[in-house]
């Protein structure tokens, strides 16, 4: 909390050397907590705000905040990825807007544990972007980075994981539970299938990565289901 309230009142001013209105910086970072996860454009933000917090602010407002906080390292959007597919397929090219740590997003909204525990939708994206974090800081050290994949009929994938050979790993991120999983390795199997493997090699791994289970598995159809504590070096 003690680092969240430095970003308010005066690490986000230093950024750019610009005084920001704190309030409007809280209502900001609460918008981003609301979506985490989310391709949303600025003004998507700007409506968030108005919305939740019956406050109105500027569209250039929001890009220069979030800018700020990215200079401070506070936020990092996750780009897309962009395969080779069999057929055509509009792929969202939006960013994905993520904190680089989750425990910031929480602060923002001011959730406590029970809080959580009540309200598992955002759990769930707080958990995505614990491991959005770790998979980023795993894909760093190889020399690889990390996409998301979304097209217009709704098929995504959470995180791509593209190191520099042009070999990849699939991902999707669940909490748990036997239904989740499978939904993430029915995801998973469905991109995989979309790949045109005479352009690009096929993936190297398709992985569910999830909170609760105490070992990583492999089932039948060669999804990995890995629990977090797992995803190790």
């Amino acid at each position: 909390m003690d680092y969240y309230d430095a970003v308010v009142h005066s690490d986000i001013n230093r950024a750019d050397g610009v005084s920001k209105n704190p309030e409007r910086v809280k209502r900001l970072m609460r918008s981003l907590a609301r979506n985490q996860g989310q391709q949303v454009a600025n003004t998507v933000i700007a409506e968030d705000i108005k919305a939740n917090d019956g406050s109105t602010i500027e569209d250039e407002t929001v890009a220069s905040y979030i800018s700020a906080l990215k200079k401070i390292f506070v936020v990092e959007d996750m780009p897309a990825w962009n395969p080779n597919l069999r057929s055509k397929t509009a792929i969202r090219s939006a960013d994905t807007r993520y904190y680089v740590d989750p425990s910031i997003a929480v602060a923002a909204i001011g959730a406590g544990p029970n809080d959580l525990i009540g309200d598992l939708k955002t759990m769930g994206f707080l958990f995505e972007t614990l491991c959005v974090r770790d998979l980023r800081v795993f894909a760093d050290a190889l020399n690889g980075k990390v996409y998301h994949y979304r097209d217009k009929n709704g098929l995504e994938c959470d995180a791509v994981v593209h190191l520099r050979n042009g070999s990849y790993g699939l991902i999707e991120i669940k909490l748990g539970g036997e239904k989740l999983i499978e939904e993430g390795a029915g995801s998973l199997k469905s991109l995989r299938d979309k790949i045109d493997p005479e352009k690009m090699k096929n993936p190297a791994f398709l992985m569910v990565l999830t909170g609760l289970g105490d070992f990583a598995y492999r089932r039948e159809d060669g999804v990995y289901v890995v629990p977090i504590g797992c995803l190790k070096d």
